[in-house]
């Protein structure tokens, strides 16, 4: 059905506003470092992925690492084969699926509410905390939001389409849960399951299940979520048990997982992500609770059902755990929205100033997002290794080792480009034996699956052979100071922000010689540099 003169140019106008705003999502997305650990190991997994040619096994430092399935990791090396190695590569991932999740609620609320609620709704949503920093944050959270919040609306629309469900949307509701699925796990397909579910007993809608297309749905979601589990767990029995069992199931019931959070933690985390706009759906969703119908706006009643039902059990559902991570609410963000932008028209888009007071919020959001993304990395600067990566991929060649010790610098190797893994330094023995959730479990746990690359696993001993031979590298923690004088076959190479690079006795005698040499006439030499150098 073709727009009228009358509701098309503001059509064009709301699309022009949310291509804007993706636009400035992009722009904040490509300045500032990666962040650690989260977007240095699963950008890294991506690198690795491409670089490898392996896209059945997401490797962290050449070990298996199961804690999710790997479609980020899919479209991150696809990126990075289109467009290079460089960090707003790996951003774009997330940057697309916000805007697939800003657009999906535009289009919602256009049939649910109205073109003037719809863009208001899509404009609190692209000038949010969730929009602009988390549709930048290299993780799965964003991703599998995304498909989450695909699956309900597909679902939710076909349900509410006639007598019967619209067959065509259904199935694409199993697609989008599929992908849900590949992107984080069975809470791709869980949430979305639980929330329809429920809405379908609270609206009296329940029979409707009865001729969804199951057969073809449960055939579509099959193929697009399956076959990536059964190909690993034919090459690796235990993995399977890992991911669901470990990874899933346990860090869902058990307490003994970092990041421990009190319950309104999410109720909390849910004002902010949507600040200040949530404080908006207050109205809405009191009267949702008390089955009230929003009938000014001529909007069916079951939808503000739905939109309370989505928040609430996702809510519940994540409140649950004692374990909990901000990221892990974003699904609740579009229907959040939608209440938001009904609120703001039934109270302050009836003000003189409502506009202009719109318009002032939604540029401060902006300017602070802008102001975060320039000004984060000064205050995790300690934690990262830029500086260090710049010199190391110029003075390393494609063939020397490098070990680190004390930590794990997450976003070197992405840097440097390294084609060998680190070398990880730690009393592994008495790490397998007492380590809590903490980064040694993912390294160790992930070697457990392939004994070959485990030997990237070495306990200190080591050091002291390898400092002697040229060719090796070394990254130690600022703090740790007394590194000098315990292993003094090490030549401190530069102090960075975060780590101290040193090379090994044999490396120094090396570049003596290489100068030496240079000086009585050119002679073959060893290739240097790693890809990651910039000069």
């Amino acid at each position: 059905m073709t727009a009228s003169p009358s509701t098309a140019e503001p059509r064009r106008g709301a699309w022009r506003w949310l291509a804007g705003l993706w636009v400035f999502l992009l722009v904040l997305a490509a300045l500032r470092p990666l962040a650690v650990p989260d977007e240095g190991r699963y950008g890294e997994v991506g690198r690795w992925m491409l670089q490898s040619g392996d896209w059945l096994t997401p490797r962290l430092d050449g070990l298996p690492f199961f804690h999710k399935p790997p479609l980020l990791y899919w479209l991150e090396a696809g990126s990075l084969a289109l467009f290079g190695n460089h960090v707003w590569a790996l951003r774009l991932v997330p940057a697309l699926h916000a805007g697939a999740m800003l657009a999906a609620l535009y289009l919602a609320a256009r049939r649910i509410a109205g073109e003037r609620i719809a863009r208001r709704a899509a404009l609190m949503l692209g000038t949010s905390v969730t929009f602009l920093l988390g549709g930048q944050y290299v993780n799965h959270d964003m991703m599998v939001a995304t498909w989450i919040g695909l699956s309900i609306w597909c679902f939710a629309f076909s349900f509410m389409h006639g007598a019967r469900p619209h067959a065509g949307l259904a199935r694409w509701g199993f697609v989008a849960a599929a992908l849900g699925v590949l992107s984080k796990g069975m809470i791709g397909a869980v949430l979305p399951g639980m929330v329809l579910f429920l809405w379908l007993l609270w609206t009296r809608q329940w029979r409707k299940l009865l001729a969804v297309p199951w057969a073809s749905g449960v055939l579509l979601f099959a193929l697009i979520a399956v076959p990536w589990f059964v190909l690993v767990w034919l090459r690796y029995p235990g993995a399977m048990d890992y991911l669901f069992g470990t990874q899933q199931f346990t860090r869902y019931l058990a307490d003994t997982f970092n990041n421990v959070q009190p319950w309104w933690f999410y109720v909390v985390g849910m004002a902010l992500l949507l600040f200040p706009w949530a404080f908006f759906a207050l109205g809405p969703l009191w009267q949702g609770l008390r089955r009230r119908a929003a009938a000014a706006e001529g909007i069916a009643p079951e939808w503000v059902s739905l939109c309370w039902i989505w928040i609430v059990a996702i809510l519940v559902f994540f409140t649950v755990p004692a374990s909990k991570l901000i990221g892990y609410i974003l699904p609740v963000i579009p229907p959040l929205a939608l209440l938001a932008a009904l609120g703001w028209e039934r109270s302050v888009a009836r003000w003189r100033f409502g506009r202009g007071l719109f318009a002032l919020l939604a540029l401060l959001i902006m300017a602070g997002a802008l102001v975060i993304s320039l000004e984060v990395a000064s205050y995790t600067d300690d934690k990262l290794s830029v500086d260090v990566a710049a010199t190391l991929a110029c003075d390393a060649a494609p063939d020397d080792t490098i070990y680190v010790v004390g930590k794990y610098p997450y976003d070197l190797p992405f840097y440097i480009q390294t084609p060998k893994p680190l070398v990880v330094i730690q009393d592994w023995p008495e790490q397998r034996r007492n380590a809590g959730d903490v980064w040694q479990r993912e390294l160790f746990e992930g070697a457990a699956f392939d004994p070959k690359a485990a030997r990237v696993l070495q306990t200190p001993d080591v050091l002291a052979a390898a400092s002697a031979k040229s060719g090796n590298w070394l990254l130690a923690p600022r703090e740790d100071t007394g590194f000098n004088r315990d292993h003094p076959g090490w030549q401190q190479v530069q102090v960075g922000t975060g780590w101290v690079l040193y090379r090994s006795q044999g490396s120094a005698e090396r570049a003596e010689q290489a100068g030496g040499s240079a000086a009585k006439g050119p002679e073959p030499a060893q290739q240097k540099g790693l890809p990651g150098c910039k000069h």
